[in-house]
């Protein structure tokens, strides 16, 4: 299956998003994110192509909250979960970090993940107990681990309390922080080794669903704010604390408990 999806999600990525790069009006949703018309017509192309694959539930970004939450239910033992373009606000301004997210989920988890950012022919993906990859290279690409006030960190501030995300502006326990408006490759850049360590907020199921098991497949651990199980936070609104060498991950994940209760 894993190869089909990824044939899919390049074929999608070459007929459907890239000829409409740089070519289309963003609009503004409800919730006040923004889309193309680029998302929908990428996000009908890849269910269409899925299941074709393999028929199961599936689940859009690009969907209405109502739409989502019946295919979650309805999906427990396989659902589809795409973010037809991560990035969108990348992919409308001309800046080459988004993707395509697919995972395919049973009992709420991503048991197959991949990840293609077209811009770059940036293919990641995973499966369950199969090991993590870029373009058929095994990762993590960086083996060097840092110490954690030598890292880089990939931080997504703008969904952290104001108080926290200034004292991690300010006070930084590493060496540099960088966020480009993308979750599903933002999980990869870790997972690859680019990014030493990872914090965002809160994350749907689209955002985190692919890329969390590539990172676990590369060898990466993650938690949530509060609960080291990280799947025992919010399903809708699920946090992240991550990084790839576990004796780094218990130091930062140490580091942003203590200081978010400050």
């Amino acid at each position: 299956m894993l190869e089909d999806v990824i044939t899919a999600v390049k074929e999608v990525a070459q007929q459907v998003i890239m000829p409409r790069y740089l070519r289309v009006d963003r609009q503004l949703k409800a919730d006040g994110s923004f889309f193309t018309e680029a998302d929908i017509a990428a996000q009908n192309a890849l269910l269409d192509k899925l299941q074709k694959i393999r028929p199961a539930a599936a689940m859009g970004e690009e969907m209405t909250k109502q739409e989502q939450e019946a295919q979650w239910i309805k999906g427990n033992t396989g659902l589809w979960s795409v973010d037809p373009i991560d990035g969108t606000s990348n992919f409308f301004n001309g800046l080459p970090y988004f993707a395509i997210s697919v995972a395919f989920m049973e009992q709420g988890k991503g048991v197959l993940g991949v990840i293609y950012n077209p811009a770059t022919d940036e293919m990641f993906y995973a499966t369950q107990g199969g090991g993590a990859f870029l373009n058929g290279i095994a990762l993590p690409l960086k083996r060097y681990v840092p110490t954690l006030s030598s890292a880089m960190a990939n931080i997504d501030l703008k969904r952290l309390d104001r108080r926290f995300a200034a004292k991690v502006a300010a006070y930084p326990p590493f060496a540099s922080q960088r966020n480009y408006g993308a979750c599903a490759l933002e999980w990869c850049y870790t997972a690859a080794g680019y990014f030493d360590l990872y914090l965002h907020g809160g994350q749907k199921p689209w955002d985190y669903a692919a890329g969390s098991l590539i990172l676990q497949e590369a060898g990466g651990s993650m938690c949530g704010f509060e609960d080291d199980d990280y799947w025992a936070g919010s399903l809708w609104h699920r946090s992240v604390i991550a990084a790839l060498d576990p004796g780094l991950f218990i130091q930062w994940r140490d580091w942003v408990r203590a200081n978010r209760k400050e």
